[in-house]
Parts: structure tokens; sequence; C-alpha cells
């Protein structure tokens, strides 16, 4: 939660209420607000106008029933507008930051003073990455003295997204007349990276119980860096039996090596065009985002270096090698300036820079997307030349639109021609993806739920088979 926060209504002021108090704001009791008739009032006036025509064609003399219904029911709108009593404090709770996907709760406490409101309705300008539309309504329900509500807000995409302002309105006991308020907030609230695979219970678990776990200390068995000799056990991988040892000894003796450690990792984001269509309700390249910042989790643990990478029409953001689970959140700043663009990604331009600024073998995980054959061609050509020097894991997420046309029993000339369209697209990729394993890339397609766990398994194998060093 942020530090108290004043700001300005356009009728009232709004002030923090005390010293202390998180993001919580109120405005000073006293305040005048606006009186305004409600569509139950307009309704009443629509009503009593053909009954006073009438009245006037029947008795011309008694004309005067015409104006003087309109002033009763004027005089009781903004009687009814009084009863509804004067606004007292108004507390909103919001907080400083939140993660795309990931809910965020947003409450308020509105109190009205000396008067017997029926209905209260509550509505926040906010930005269309926080609500759709831009609006927010809070569903407020009477507790005791109070008026009370909360909801939440889940943002669709990464930057900083503000709560404008807030939009308030309580009827009277007859519904005849309101009272309104309208406020300016302009409440910056940040919307990071989702890293709720690397709170997850279950990834913790794994990283106190795997090989690359919490303490840093050197491991035998596996890895390529020689370690010792140990007389071989039934079960261990034929592959390391070390036959010469073993003749001179007459007796079985395999290798133990040490596993590898301070291995750089390079996760590239194509933010291009592709990337920026929606997955489930969050951007494809958000979703990777969140599958590459598991990993790193996995890989600084691991004792390897990790850097970001990001590129659309030229590359964009770089960052330097990062050591250590402590600095795991410079990570996740540098992932939330990865801006979404309306661009075809440069793939010559961003792969030779990349590749220029490596000075030794390193895994580079590329994150990306493909539309047509011309701009997979040119991808495939700037990943062919990275081969030379470094290990590179292609990384994808399963079209489900796609899919979702291609298998569907077309019932109209549109459906079919969407069809086969989408049936076509599909052949297309599977060719570029198996195009990319013949030339020694390792692929992975997965839906956007299982793109992070296969994205670690892949990690930990190729570190296994010391491919990286």
């Amino acid at each position: 939660m942020g530090a108290p926060v004043t700001f300005v209504g356009e009728t009232s002021a709004f002030e923090a209420p005390e010293a202390g108090a998180p993001g919580r704001w109120q405005v000073p009791e006293g305040r005048t607000t606006p009186l305004v008739p409600t569509s139950r009032a307009a309704l009443v006036l629509a009503l009593a106008a053909p009954v006073a025509l009438v009245i006037g064609a029947a008795r011309p003399e008694a004309w005067l029933v015409a104006p003087l219904a309109g002033l009763v029911v004027l005089a009781l709108v903004f009687l009814d507008a009084h009863l509804a009593g004067r606004l007292g404090p108004i507390a909103l709770r919001l907080p400083d930051d939140g993660e795309v996907g990931e809910a965020i709760a947003v409450a308020a406490e509105v109190t009205v003073a000396r008067g017997r409101a029926a209905r209260m309705e509550l509505a926040l300008a906010c930005d269309p990455r926080l609500a759709a539309g831009g609006r927010c309504d809070i569903a407020l329900v009477r507790k005791g003295g109070a008026w009370s509500g909360a909801t939440r807000l889940v943002p669709a995409r990464r930057g900083t997204a503000l709560v404008g302002g807030v939009w308030l309105r309580w009827t009277g006991p007859l519904g005849l007349g309101a009272r309104q308020f309208t406020g300016v907030l302009d409440h910056p609230l940040r919307i990071w990276p989702n890293v709720a695979a690397v709170r997850s219970p279950a990834l913790q678990t794994f990283l106190k119980d795997a090989q690359f776990g919490l303490i840093a200390r050197r491991m035998r068995g596996e890895g390529t860096q020689f370690e010792a000799l140990a007389e071989y056990q039934p079960g261990m991988d034929r592959r390391r039996i070390d036959w010469k040892a073993s003749a001179r000894h007459v007796h079985l003796y395999a290798k133990e090596n040490e596993t590898e450690r301070n291995n750089q990792i390079v996760f590239a984001f194509d933010c291009g065009q592709a990337m920026c269509e929606p997955v489930r309700g969050m951007p494809r390249l958000d979703r990777a985002v969140s599958a590459a910042l598991a990993t790193s989790y996995v890989a600084l643990k691991g004792g390897d270096r990790v850097a970001l990478f990001g590129f659309a029409a030229r590359p964009e953001v770089r960052t330097p090698f990062i050591a250590g689970s402590g600095a795991f959140h410079r990570l996740q700043r540098a992932a939330a300036g990865l801006e979404y663009r309306a661009q075809e990604p440069n793939f010559t331009l961003a792969l030779a820079t990349l590749s220029g600024q490596l000075q030794r073998r390193s895994l580079i995980v590329i994150f990306s997307d493909f539309t047509d054959l011309t701009s997979a061609q040119l991808m495939i050509e700037s990943v062919g030349r990275l081969l030379a020097r470094h290990v590179v894991l292609f990384v994808t997420l399963v079209d489900d639109e796609l899919d979702t046309l291609s298998d569907q029993m077309p019932e109209t000339l549109q459906g079919l021609s969407e069809a086969v369209a989408a049936d076509l697209l599909l052949r297309e990729r599977a060719l570029v993806l198996k195009r990319l394993q013949q030339m020694g890339v390792d692929v992975i397609e997965a839906p956007y739920e299982a793109i992070g766990p296969r994205l670690i398994d892949a990690y930990l194998a190729i570190k296994r088979a010391g491919a990286i060093g």
C-alpha cells in the first residue's frame, strides 16, 4: 500500500484522514455537493404531464394545476435530496503495485451524515488496462452507520495505470432526489510482471529438494567437469564407465563429474505485434515474461547468470548478466520495461546485436511467434547464425484460436474458408518449427499454463547435459 496522498475533487477537496494510514483518502465533512433529480423524478414528471393536459383541456380555468404539479414534484426532489444527507468521510483503499493477471483488491467506505440515504453508487475512473471501458463500479451496502464495498481489478497489461478519479451518487428515501460528488485522484498503480510461479509452493519445494538447491555446494554425479572415480553401481549410466581405469584395476569404475555453474542464460523477447496478441486475457509477451522469470529464479538458485534482451524493430532492452537470487528483483524490474510494439520484429538486427555482445557460449532462449512464412524465414536464418557459438531454445505458445477454427465443423461458406485458412497456417507453423528442430534448435510449443514448467524442465535438461559451458 502507498503513502497517504492528497487529491482535489471538482467540488470538494480530498485529504488523507490521518498520518500513517497508507493507501487511504477521505473527504472532510461539511463539503457541499450538488443536488440532482433522479430517473424516477423524470418518470413522475413524464406521467404527470398527460394528466395535466387532460385537466387543462377539460377545465381551462384549472390550467394552474399543471405548473403547480411540476412545482410539487420539484419541491419533492429538493426535499428528498436534502433527506439523503450530507457527505461525510470517504475512505478509498488502493495499492501502489500489482501484477499483470493477478487480482488487485480495491475497497471503499463512505459515511453520510444527518440523512437517510436509500441507495449509493460509487465508480472509479481508471486506466483501460485495469477495467474494460476505463470504469470500475463498486457495489456499496449499508453496514451500521456507513456504506462499504470492495471489488477486484485484474490488470490486462503491464505499465503504470492511473486511477483517475471517483464518482459518488446517493439518493434520498423517496428516490426522487440525489446528491453526487466527483473527485480527481490521479493515483498511479504500477503493474509488474507476474511472478506467481516463483512464489508457488511447488517451485519452492522443488528448489529445496533438487540438486540445484538453495545451498551452493559441489554436486557430484552429473555435469561435464571431472571430479572423481567411484565404483560402478547397478543403475548408473553405462556411458560414465571409465574403461581404461577399469582395465587397470580389473574392476568397473565410473566417472563422477561436477555440475557446472556460472553458465550464461539470455532470455530474448520478441516485443512485436504478434506477441502483443492476447491469450486468455493476457498478451503473449506477458505469458512469456512470467515463464522466463520463473526459470530465471531457478537458474539464479543454481548458480548461473541471467540476462534479459527485448527487441522489436530494433533492440530495446538489454540487461547485464545478473547472479544470485537476491538480485532477482532487478530482472523483474527490467522485464517491466518491455514495451508492447505494433511493429514487425527485426530478427536480423536484434540477434546479430545480441550475438556481438556475448563473449562466451551461452544458452539463448527466444520467445517469439510468427504469422507468415516470410518473417519466419528471416527468423530461421538469424537463429541459424547463433547456433555456431551458442545453444538456442525457441519457445512459442500454442495458438488456441487457430486450433479452434481448424477443428470446428463449418456450417457456412465463411466458416469453411476460415477453417481452411486456419489449417493452412497451422501447417506452415508446424513446418517452421520442424525446420528449427532439424537445425539443432530445441523447440517448446505448449499452452500458456504449461509453458513455465516445460521451460524449466528444458533448461535443467540442457544444464545436466553440459551443453552450455
